[in-house]
């Protein structure tokens, strides 16, 4: 009966500390959880690109419209002041979650005028801000300017894009 009495013993023993150790071998932790919504961003336009009146002669030749709405003429393209019409780069109106910076993507291919003499076209996108911009109080101003070429002795008649120029901003 001793005998007896000691075997349980040393069982209870055996089962208490088997207990304990299967008890330490899981662990939980928690964490928390956030999400931070900002301002979706957003780009409207705010006025068409235009490069004014222009005429073509015997030789090709281009545009440059800068982002500032100033044009230059290169080739067989002539404009000047009393040519008249309205002059201006495309502008866009950007706004989202202030101060955060955004990536600009603008057209890469020339988009084709469509008109009464085929082959004039604009390309040679650029910006301003070039790039990247910064939403300053969470809007800003993008210009975007462009180079219209002009193949020879280009017939008189107003040359549109109905598909327009597409820009894209993202967040980065």
């Amino acid at each position: 009966m001793k005998n007896l009495t000691k075997y349980f013993a040393f069982l209870l023993v055996v089962v208490v500390f088997s207990a304990s150790s299967f008890a330490q071998q899981s662990s939980t932790a928690t964490a928390s959880t956030t999400a931070t919504i900002v301002t979706p961003i957003l780009i409207t336009k705010a006025t068409d690109m235009n490069f004014g009146n222009v005429a073509s002669g015997a030789s090709v030749g281009t545009v440059v419209l800068t982002p500032a709405s100033a044009r230059s003429t290169t080739g067989g393209v002539s404009a000047t002041t009393a040519m008249g019409g309205t002059i201006s780069a495309a502008a866009f109106t950007v706004t989202g979650q202030g101060s955060y910076t955004y990536a600009i993507s603008l057209p890469v291919a020339a988009i084709t005028l469509a008109g009464t003499t085929a082959g004039v076209t604009v390309g040679t996108f650029v910006s301003t801000p070039s790039g990247t911009g910064t939403l300053t109080a969470g809007t800003q101003t993008l210009q975007v300017g462009a180079t219209l070429n002009l193949p020879v002795s280009v017939a008189a008649g107003s040359y549109t894009n109905a598909a327009g120029l597409s820009v894209t901003v993202n967040y980065n």
